[in-house]
This record gives structure tokens, sequence and C-alpha cells, in this order.
């Protein structure tokens, strides 16, 4: 089993860096891309330097999905409890980007262990505000609701121009994924070992696995998505009958950077 750690391992390492040095003003102004989707900026000028500047830029989100002032819905009130006062959220960000974040260093925990805790959280920010509408849902699927106002199904963007769809009720959440591959080599691969997949969960052993379907063609849940939002050339994996203690596990495994 490959555990792969969620948080922006250059972004940690610069986050801690700058804590290290930062009576030598020194000024910060780094770009980079990670996983060709998410793009970060990082900027602390000499005049403030317990001052940073954290922009991002995130995929490009399909017409399905829902953003709201540039980010998944949730957004906002994510970024809050998970950062608190140390974490200011600029409006409107910087151009060319969906968010903008100040830090205030000086407020950062005189405890080394909790200091390196909360910027390990702030290098994770991809997983934050990508993962907010899924928490959203988590959070009610915990209460055996459905959030107010959200429609029948959800899409979650996680690579540029392509998504994923949740489907919440109250007492579960069905959880679709459409299988894409520009290599006509992958998509045979892929399409074969879905199917072996298949076959292998009617094995006594993953008896009590949640409910997991293969199919060509989309599935009912999914009834009224535009066909863009479904074209899928290696078929659809549906995660059937997530209830609250399985689905406690699935951020874990949907918002991977891979």
């Amino acid at each position: 089993m490959i555990l792969l750690q969620s948080h922006s391992r250059f972004l940690l390492q610069t986050l801690l860096n700058r804590i290290q040095n930062l009576e030598k003003c020194i000024e910060l102004d780094h770009h980079w891309v990670e996983f060709d989707d998410v793009r970060y900026h990082v900027q602390v000028s000499m005049k403030n330097p317990h001052i940073l500047l954290l922009s991002l830029s995130l995929p490009t989100p399909p017409l399905e999905t829902v953003f709201v002032g540039g980010l998944p819905f949730g957004a906002i009130e994510a970024i809050k409890a998970a950062y608190g006062v140390i974490v200011q959220i600029l409006d409107p960000p910087r151009d060319g980007f969906n968010l903008t974040l100040k830090l205030n260093l000086s407020k950062l925990p005189q405890d080394e262990d909790q200091r390196h805790t909360l910027l390990v959280k702030i290098a994770s920010v991809r997983e934050v505000v990508l993962g907010a509408p899924l928490r959203v849902i988590l959070k009610h699927l915990a209460s055996r609701t459905v959030a107010p106002d959200i429609d029948q199904f959800v899409a979650l963007v996680h690579r540029p121009n392509e998504s994923f769809f949740l489907v919440p009720q109250a007492e579960k959440v069905t959880v679709v994924f459409p299988m894409r591959f520009k290599d006509s080599i992958d998509t045979v691969l892929a399409t074969s070992f879905l199917q072996e997949f298949m076959e292998s969960r009617r094995t006594a052993g993953l008896s009590n696995a949640p409910p997991c379907l293969w199919s060509q063609t989309p599935p009912l849940e999914l009834k009224g998505v535009t066909d863009d939002a479904l074209s899928a050339n290696a078929g659809f994996v549906t995660f059937g009958n997530i209830r609250r203690l399985e689905f406690c596990f699935f951020p874990l495994v949907v918002l991977l950077p891979i």
C-alpha cells in the first residue's frame, strides 16, 4: 500500500525556510505548478517580512461543476475553519488566480510541534479548497441529512477539465468516476483491469466492501448530466451505498494528487 501525502512538499519547505530566516528580510517571489493542475505563487516583500501572500490557481472547472466566486462551494468556510486568524482571504485575489491568502507569520504558534502541524495544514491548501464540497456532503451524511439547495448530483473537479460525481442522500452517497484516458493502449489496459476488478470482488474476502460497479455506459444516477461531462472512453466506476463510516475514508481516495 502506498500512502501519498496530500500537502505540497515544495510549499511546506518554502514556509519552513521562511520561518527559519524570518529576521533576514529576504524577498520571495516563487511560481510553480504541481500535478499539472494547480499553480502556486508565493510572495514576501522586504517591507513586510512577516506577511506572506499565497495565491492558488485551480484546475479549469468543467461546466457541470459548481464554483462560487471562482472557488468550489464551501471553500471559504473550509479555509476559515482550517486556518483561523493566521490567514486572511483577499478579495479579489491576485490576477490570474482563484484564491489569495494573506498569512501573518507572526501569529504562528510558539510551540514547534504545533507550528509545524499548522504549516503542513497550510501546505495542504489544495486539498482544503478542492475537497470543500466533499466535506459539506460528509458533514450532512454524518447527521443523516442532505445539504439544503444542493443539486441531485454534485460534480467535483480534480483534474483539468475532468470531474467525478457524488449523488448525496440522507443515508448514503453514491460516487461515480468517469474513466478517461488519452492513449488508446491505456484505455484497453484500464478496461481489462476494471473488468478483472469486478470479478475479484466476488471473492469471499471482499464481500463486505462497499458495492462497486463498472459499466461502459453512464449509471442511472447520472441521468440529466450533459454528454460532454460523460465523455468516458473506459467506462464508469460506481461506488454505491457508501455510508457514514465508510465515507470518512473517501477524502483519502478521491483527492489524492495523482
